[in-house]
């Protein structure tokens, strides 16, 4: 499955005029990727091989040339971190010139940077729990534009050029990063502390009851909770991200 996927998915970057070269290493990265992930089906993991293909290639602003006809390069990556340092990642690698384009439904951020004419970014975060009615209109007024959606979070970018004119150029940006996961020590410390009260709260139930059963039960219960409300809120992302 994951043979032909590639080989179309590379097709479709050439009828876009990608060089060559970049097809190569783009395919390379999203097999491995894929690997890494354990992902078995490509096109559950990235979607359809041509809308794929197309949201690979941004589309040139109105009034510039498109990227073949410059001659430009554009790299691709794909990562992701938790909500104690997602934002200061964001402006971090906005600074080296990644624009994130979306959110896909893994909840990580799809970024691009022209390896031509790289720009700076910035980004912030907002909390959408009761919807986002009005929230674009009301950020883009400053410049913000909306890239992406997790949940219960939204993000926007704007880029840097207005307030910093030439110094918003990037000379020469910084290889891509090797890493895609980036969870802070806060993110894990919480997950410990919840692991340890969970399984605490077990031994507490089967102490009590004087039956171990009784104790792995409430821990099974207390994990298919949330995870089944976790799926729940996941599935719903998948569906948007592919309207």
């Amino acid at each position: 499955m994951s043979v032909p996927y590639f080989a179309d998915l590379a097709e479709r970057l050439r009828e876009h005029r990608v060089p060559a070269d970049r097809v190569a290493a783009t395919v390379a990265d999203l097999q491995a990727h894929l690997e890494e992930s354990g992902g078995a089906d490509p096109e559950a993991e990235f979607g359809p091989a041509a809308e794929f293909a197309r949201e690979l290639v941004p589309a040139a602003p109105a009034g510039a040339e498109a990227p073949e006809a410059a001659g430009a390069h554009v790299e691709t990556w794909r990562w992701t971190a938790d909500t104690y340092v997602d934002e200061e990642l964001l402006n971090r690698f906005g600074d080296e010139g990644w624009e994130v384009e979306r959110v896909d439904a893994l909840g990580r951020f799809v970024s691009h940077r022209d390896l031509e004419s790289p720009q700076r970014w910035e980004y912030r975060r907002e909390l959408v729990t009761r919807g986002r009615e009005g929230l674009d209109e009301r950020l883009a007024p400053d410049g913000w534009e909306a890239c992406g959606n997790w949940i219960v979070y939204a993000w926007f970018k704007r880029p840097r050029a207005a307030s910093l004119g030439p110094g918003a150029e990037i000379s020469a940006p910084p290889r891509v990063p090797d890493r895609w996961r980036f969870f802070s020590r806060r993110f894990y410390v919480l997950v410990a502390v919840v692991a340890a009260v969970v399984v605490l709260a077990g031994v507490a139930v089967a102490v009590d009851d004087g039956e171990s059963r009784s104790g792995l039960g409430f821990v099974a219960g207390i994990l298919v909770g949330p995870l089944g409300l976790f799926a729940g809120l996941w599935a719903v992302q998948v569906w948007r991200s592919r309207r």
